[in-house]
């Protein structure tokens, strides 16, 4: 089981979504594989706080919200898919991304090899070419739930 953060900011007037870029043409959502027995919430923000917590020890006050959408890789081929295929009965692997709200303040700590970008979603929009399908769909999936900036 795998679970992504989707983490949104407002900068110039407009919603963007933090993403770890690796060269110049990789980028994920914050995230990664959870341990046996260990819950979708806890996993998480185990994993923000290891890919992009404060390295001073102070942790961050993740937020993890609903389930914005689930994919799933059928075997071990690297395509995903928003469905999971009929002929599939045991699926590699089933990824959700999960909706995550920031605390008021916030302290970020990347590792050298990554940046954080933040990707405002019209540029995310229909954009899989650059982004992969999973990322280029998160304007889409978010589109059923309110966000309110502060």
């Amino acid at each position: 089981r795998t679970v992504h953060g989707v983490i949104l900011v407002h900068q110039h007037r407009h919603a963007h979504v933090l993403l770890l870029q690796k060269g110049e043409n990789y980028f994920k959502l914050p995230g990664g594989k959870l341990k046996p027995g260990e819950s979708e919430t806890e996993g998480l923000t185990r994993l923000l706080d290891s890919k992009i917590g404060a390295s001073s020890g102070a942790a961050n006050e993740w937020d993890v919200g609903e389930v914005v959408s689930r994919w799933w890789r059928p075997n071990f081929d690297t395509a995903v898919y928003p469905y999971l295929p009929p002929h599939i009965s045991k699926p590699k692997e089933e990824i959700k991304q999960r909706l995550v709200r920031l605390p008021e303040k916030c302290t970020f700590a990347i590792p050298t090899d990554k940046n954080l970008v933040a990707v405002p979603l019209f540029d995310l929009y229909d954009n899989a070419a650059r982004y992969g399908p999973a990322i280029a769909s998160v304007p889409q999936m978010l589109s059923r739930f309110t966000v309110n900036y502060v």
